[in-house]
């Protein structure tokens, strides 16, 4: 996961076993002790998603939320707050936390709201990546994506390999959808005339991929 974390805690046995947690599950970490070095660390290397405890020293939770939202209103922000403290964590929210764990928590609750503020991060990436009229335009129909799934799913294929797939008789309506996926960049064909993604249809394959996903969410 190419996603980075950022845990904010000054409790450095709780901010270490959010940190084992999160890493065992494959995410990728880093460390802070307080606000203050926080916002260094972010400001050298923004991270996608900041997890931080409300009750610190000097500069609380709530205020750091305040501030990175103001520099960087991208990153999601979890809050960490004690079950009696829910009230807090209504208000960060206000002020711009993306959500929220009461502690104690459950392993389960803490990896399944990063899994959902990092998809939400990948999904707004997405939907910059694909803001361009002409790749909306080409991908919009159904048998263009059929074709980008079937390359993505058997790596590379022939002309008559497709048509046979798609179950199209018309080979002439074959080659104009493998021509507009072409002339966007989607594909591309190798010495042997055999059809496979480009760089930019993987990338279109990962934003459809996170789209469906977020929909059946």
């Amino acid at each position: 996961m190419d996603e980075k974390i950022l845990i904010v805690d000054d409790d450095d046995e709780l901010r270490s076993n959010i940190d084992e947690i999160l890493v065992t599950a494959g995410f990728q970490t880093r460390q802070a002790s307080g606000a203050s070095e926080a916002m260094k660390m972010i400001q050298a290397d923004c991270p996608d998603l900041i997890i931080v405890d409300y009750m610190m020293p000097e500069i609380n939770g709530m205020e750091l939320i305040s501030s990175v939202k103001k520099s960087h209103p991208s990153v999601k922000i979890i809050m960490i707050t004690a079950f009696a403290a829910i009230e807090s964590a209504v208000e960060a929210m206000k002020k711009g936390a993306d959500d929220y764990i009461s502690k104690p928590f459950k392993k389960d609750a803490l990896i399944l709201s990063v899994r959902k503020n990092l998809e939400e991060v990948r999904f707004a990436r997405c939907i910059i990546r694909l803001n361009m009229d002409e790749t909306l335009s080409c991908i919009s129909n159904n048998t263009r994506r059929q074709i980008l799934m079937m390359l993505f799913r058997d790596g590379k294929m022939r002309f008559m390999d497709i048509t046979r797939a798609l179950g199209i008789e018309d080979h002439t309506k074959v080659n104009f959808h493998l021509k507009a996926l072409k002339q966007n960049g989607l594909i591309e064909q190798n010495e042997d005339k055999e059809y496979l993604l480009s760089a930019g249809g993987l990338n279109v394959i990962d934003c459809l991929q996170v789209m469906s996903s977020k929909v059946s969410s």
